[in-house]
């Protein structure tokens, strides 16, 4: 328990919360990129805690969120198709796609499992061979080795009847997009420790000197957070902008060299679509050409990408760009609900409009958990 109680102790936290606090002048705007790292700051109440000193934005780092209806919709293809068992993580069942989610495929018939690894569906294709399997593969730089692993493995059981859709995405493009948008007005970053934790976060030295705004590589305990808010703003305080470690027991400089050798083994980095924003630049994954037989895409010739998105009443966009967030969209909590959602942010257990659904007005610094 000591690496989970001490980055919650409630007495620390506020301590942290009294320093920030008292450092800043001005009410300063900082994004947390990940979607954990906003549960958690709504969950214990920091945002509201530190709402005089410090707007907190919540940036697109959601993966299931940020998939694009267009790989959902190719998905529900292929799971009608017969002969084909299409398999997902559970939390991509309900997101919507382009004409319903997975979940409603299933309904129709469409021959979807879900999986709790790719190795899983690897295996379910071993099973199976008189079936094609395909994976569909989300998330960002933290899943991808898994998903390395899977095809890997697959060539080396000789698996010919597995296959992966692949939207893997990469974070620190979509960081460059934002920060050098007209309408950005994020002043300092929150980093996601967990994807530093894999990739490193070397590369965000040159984030920090382009765009020269501070950021700090945090966890998602409370503690870790407010350690890494109270670096910013000391940092915008003095007019210096710095990247700096707020999460050494997890994230390194260089990162997991054995993941980061997985995936440069199985992935080129590529353009990618996120949901609700346009095509970011090496925003996502593709597999190697020397791959290509368990590249879906290429193996049930899928069509090309569209750029439709769901339901015109959902401003889901404009929550995972940080531009609104979640009460200020008409549909929030009323005709968008966890229950019956109009898009991804919704569904999520790491999107933000979820996150004020069962959260906001809920929450104080004396729920942080200390067992």
């Amino acid at each position: 328990m000591k690496y989970l109680s001490e980055y919650r102790d409630p007495v620390l936290a506020q301590s942290l919360v009294d320093r920030i606090r008292k450092v800043s002048s001005q009410q300063w705007t900082i994004m947390e990129v990940c979607g954990g790292q906003t549960h958690a700051l709504l969950r214990t109440g920091i945002d509201e805690a530190l709402s005089e000193c410090v707007e907190l934005i919540h940036g697109p780092g959601c993966p299931v969120c940020v998939t694009p209806a267009a790989s959902i919709q190719n998905a529900i293809r292929l799971s009608m198709r017969p002969g084909i068992i299409v398999t997902s993580f559970g939390d991509m069942l309900r997101v919507p796609g382009e004409h319903g989610s997975l979940l409603d495929a299933q309904a129709q018939k469409g021959n979807i499992k879900t999986v709790y690894s790719p190795m899983d569906a690897v295996q379910l294709a071993r099973q199976n061979p008189e079936k094609e399997v395909v994976f569909l593969a989300v998330g960002f730089e933290t899943t991808a080795p898994a998903t390395a692993i899977a095809v890997l493995q697959a060539s080396q059981l000789k698996v010919t009847n597995f296959s992966i859709l692949c939207s893997h995405v990469c974070v620190l493009p979509a960081m460059k997009l934002l920060a050098g948008s007209k309408q950005n007005r994020v002043q300092g970053f929150l980093a996601a420790g967990h994807v530093c934790t894999l990739t490193g976060f070397e590369e965000y030295a040159d984030f920090v000197e382009q765009f020269q705004v501070p950021v700090a590589v945090t966890g998602f305990e409370p503690t870790d957070l407010l350690a890494g808010i109270l670096e910013v703003v000391t940092q915008l305080e003095l007019q210096q902008v710095n990247l700096v470690n707020c999460y050494p027991r997890a994230a390194k400089l260089n990162g997991n060299q054995s993941a980061r050798e997985l995936c440069e083994q199985v992935f080129d980095v590529t353009d990618r679509r996120w949901r609700g924003m346009q095509i970011i630049p090496d925003g996502g994954l593709c597999l190697k050409p020397e791959w290509s037989r368990f590249d879906a895409e290429i193996k049930f010739s899928l069509p090309a990408e569209t750029q439709q998105e769901c339901s015109t009443d959902c401003r889901s966009g404009e929550v995972l760009a940080g531009m609104i967030k979640p009460p200020e969209c008409s549909a929030f909590g009323t005709r968008c609900t966890p229950q019956a959602p109009l898009g991804a942010p919704m569904v999520s257990t790491e999107g933000a409009c979820a996150a004020y659904y069962r959260y906001r007005n809920h929450s104080s610094l004396q729920s942080i958990e200390t067992t």
